[in-house]
C-alpha cells in the first residue's frame, strides 16, 4: 500500500516523505498505516530499499494566517479551483538496507540515492520478518549503531519497538537474544550512557 511520496533529505539515509491525501487518490492511507516504527519499502527498479518512520511533523502554512476570509474554507475550491490545501504530515524514514532482484538482503547504508518523489509503501509483518533474518534462518539487526547514530532521541523508543515487533514470533533462542537488548536498551536509557544528537 502506497503511503507517502519523497519530497526531501536530511542525509543519505535519512529521508522526508509526504503522506499522500484525497488530492493524490481516491482512497488515502488512514493514520495507522504511518505510525511510529511502520517499516516502509522504496523500491528502485531491481532493488527496494527498506526504511522505517521515526519522526513525523505536521505541515499547516494556514496556522499564523488571521486575515480576513471573504468565503467560507468548503467554498474556496469552487469560488478558486486553483486553491490547494498545503497542509499535510510529513515523515522522517530512516534507511536501514535493502533487498535485490535475488532476494538477497543488506542491513546498513543503501549505496544508491533515492530521487524526489519516489513512492513509500507499507510493507507487512511477513515482509519486516525477512528483511531481519539471514540466510541461515536466523534473527539479525545489524543497523542497531546505525539507529542510535541518526535517530537521536528516537533511537531508543524505535529499537525496543522493533524488538516488541520481532519477539511476536520467534523462537526461544531469538527471543532470549531479544531480551538481553532489550535490557540493554533499558540500561543505557537509565545510566545515559548513550549520547543522542
Amino acid at each position: 500500500m502506497k503511503i507517502a511520496k519523497i519530497v526531501s533529505s536530511n542525509s543519505h539515509i535519512d529521508y522526508i516523505g509526504r503522506v499522500i491525501d484525497d488530492l493524490d487518490v481516491e482512497a488515502p492511507p488512514s493514520s495507522t498505516d504511518y505510525g511510529f516504527a511502520q517499516f516502509v519499502s522504496l523500491p528502485m527498479g531491481s532493488e527496494e530499499m527498506i526504511g522505517v518512520i521515526y519522526d513525523s511533523k505536521l505541515v499547516n502554512p494556514e496556522y499564523a494566517n488571521y486575515g480576513p476570509r471573504l468565503s467560507p474554507k468548503p467554498a474556496l475550491g469552487s469560488f478558486s479551483p486553483d486553491y490547494l490545501n498545503e497542509q499535510g504530515i510529513l515523515l522522517g524514514i530512516l534507511l536501514l538496507g535493502s533487498l535485490d532482484s535475488g532476494g538477497k538482503i543488506n542491513q546498513g547504508v543503501p549505496r544508491r540515492v533515492v530521487p524526489a518523489g519516489q513512492d513509500v509503501l507499507k510493507i507487512d509483518t511477513a515482509a519486516v520478518r525477512r528483511f531481519h533474518t539471514d540466510e541461515n534462518d536466523c534473527l539479525q539487526i545489524h543497523y542497531y549503531s546505525h539507529v542510535f547514530a541518526y535517530a537521536g532521541f528516537f533511537a531508543a523508543p524505535l529499537l525496543e519497538t522493533t524488538i516488541k515487533q520481532l519477539s511476536l514470533d520467534c523462537s526461544e533462542t531469538e527471543s532470549q537474544r531479544l531480551a538481553v537488548l532489550t535490557q540493554t536498551l533499558a540500561w543505557q536509557r537509565t545510566m545515559g550512557g548513550v549520547a543522542f544528537k
